[in-house]
């Protein structure tokens, strides 16, 4: 058998007193207790651990070796004690992609997942999400992956959803109930920051063949929309879910032929997942099951290739 706390706990307190009368009080049990919980104690280690003298108690050579690995693991036990006792932080879910409101989705599954503990914070991009993974800051983030230098992060995709184009609406095109992405060819799609961090808006006009006005700092969704209304030809892109008060001048059209979606991932560290990554994933695909985010028709939908590769 192996030692247990309790002997442990009377041989270190009678080390620390040496004097049993002395160690029994502090120990809360009578010295009959105590001395047969370090009779025990030796009986299974099969050695003698101390020295009972007529006014005190001395360590042996076996007893001096055990003290300091016996105080180690009393303090092992408090500290798993605490552990459980202890209510368990919240993990932290870091989200990115402000423009398009990640919150949004993210309410929606933890109004729905009431048993999981989760706090959520701001990043600034994934780039930034993947370095406090890589700290052990945060448990995962939600946001758009994309492919880069992060072969430390492990991604699923949990949304997909359509987006509309914003233009003016002194435009031609605003005529038209909907529009397909082909159309929006005679426009210029103004984006709300540089094209190198916008991976979805760039595929997108890449693939469509849609001229960029590029932006410099994302000062937010209404500077975007300025910037909308005071070009003639221009035209961005809105999550088709996002709330919006259009203002005036501009003008709202769904896409069609094929449908843009907008994929919406979680990430986690790969080699290091937190123990909530499995509870989170399920909320994701429960709420995802329940509203069909990831629905797609190849024919009648579009996606970057690298976002039509996960969903394969």
């Amino acid at each position: 058998m192996d030692p247990d706390l309790g002997q442990l706990r009377a041989f270190v307190t009678v080390a620390d007193q040496r004097h049993f009368g002395r160690a029994a009080q502090q120990l809360a049990i009578s010295q009959q207790a105590l001395s047969k919980r370090i009779a025990r104690l030796e009986q299974e280690l099969d050695t003698r651990l101390l020295d009972r003298g007529p006014a005190a108690v001395r360590l042996t050579a076996a007893g001096e070796r055990l003290l300091d690995p016996a105080r180690t693991a009393l303090a092992a036990g408090q500290a798993a004690l605490a552990a459980v006792r202890r209510p368990a932080e919240p993990a932290r879910l870091d989200v990115w992609g402000h423009l398009f409101e990640p919150l949004r989705t993210v309410r929606e599954v933890l109004a729905a997942a009431t048993e999981l503990t989760i706090e959520v914070g701001p990043a600034r991009d994934l780039a930034a999400v993947a370095a406090a993974l890589d700290r052990g800051e945060s448990a995962a983030g939600f946001g758009r992956h994309h492919t880069g230098p992060d072969g430390q992060l492990a991604h699923r995709l949990v949304r997909l959803e359509p987006v509309d184009a914003v233009l003016p609406a002194a435009h031609p095109l605003a005529r038209a109930e909907a529009l397909r992405p082909a159309d929006l060819a005679v426009l210029r799609l103004v984006l709300p920051a540089d094209p190198a961090r916008l991976d979805f808006l760039t595929r997108f006009a890449e693939r469509f063949g849609v001229p960029l006005l590029p932006g410099d700092a994302n000062l937010g969704l209404d500077h975007l929309l300025e910037r909308v209304r005071t070009v003639p030809d221009g035209c961005t892109l809105l999550p088709a879910e996002l709330p919006l008060a259009v203002p005036p001048g501009l003008v709202v059209r769904p896409l069609a032929d094929p449908v843009p979606l907008y994929a919406w991932s979680l990430v986690w560290h790969r080699e290091r997942p937190h123990p909530a990554i499995p509870a989170l994933l399920r909320a994701f695909a429960d709420r995802g099951r329940d509203r069909r985010w990831l629905e797609y028709r190849p024919g009648r939908d579009w996606l970057p290739e690298t976002d039509a590769r996960d969903l394969a």
